[in-house]
């Protein structure tokens, strides 16, 4: 609860409003984190997730876990992933999700800060293969709105996931716009 009061009053204390659109019981899912376009949006979506009362874990590049901030990192929910090398990450953290009662798993599928190509798409993966829906997470830097958006049926194919995906993103703005990555999968 203690934590759940400080978030608030961060994200009070910086003009944010928050939003859960997520229907009551819905106690497991993926959930993506976008636009991310900057450091700031890891205080500020901690902040929000805590601010919704979420048991939320985030997958992080292997890098933010070395040295002294590796427990800090955990600690936060934190799950290291090595992007340097081929792994079954999505079955390892598919399985973990099918075995918890509650998890809400937040993945950046922009997987950097600057604009790329096309979006991971681990997320979608790893959704499907745990039986569990997608939540638009977002932050809108422009009205200082973050939360949970629409949830998208993770059975549907990925052109129909992307559809829905590029029309709740489409207006929203990250704190640095140019760098947003539009949804998009990269092509077989």
């Amino acid at each position: 609860m203690l934590i759940k009061r400080l978030a608030d009053i961060y994200l009070k204390a910086r003009g944010w409003t928050v939003r859960n659109d997520v229907p009551q019981g819905l106690d497991k899912f993926v959930c993506i984190g976008a636009p991310h376009t900057s450091n700031w949006d890891f205080p500020v979506t901690l902040a929000i997730a805590a601010s919704v009362d979420l048991d939320f874990y985030w997958v992080g590049k292997g890098s933010l876990f070395r040295g002294p901030m590796g427990p800090v990192m955990r600690r936060l929910g934190g799950i290291p992933v090595d992007r340097s090398r081929s792994t079954n990450f999505v079955d390892q953290v598919a399985q973990v999700m099918r075995e918890s009662e509650r998890m809400a798993l937040g993945i950046a599928p922009e997987g950097t800060r600057a604009k790329g190509e096309y979006w991971k798409s681990g997320f979608y993966h790893i959704a499907r293969s745990a039986g569990v829906p997608i939540v638009c997470g977002y932050m809108d830097w422009t009205k200082r709105e973050g939360g949970l958006g629409p949830v998208i049926d993770s059975s549907l194919s990925e052109e129909e996931v992307l559809e829905e995906l590029e029309a709740f993103y489409a207006g929203l703005q990250g704190r640095r716009p140019d760098q947003f990555t539009p949804p998009k999968f990269r092509e077989r």
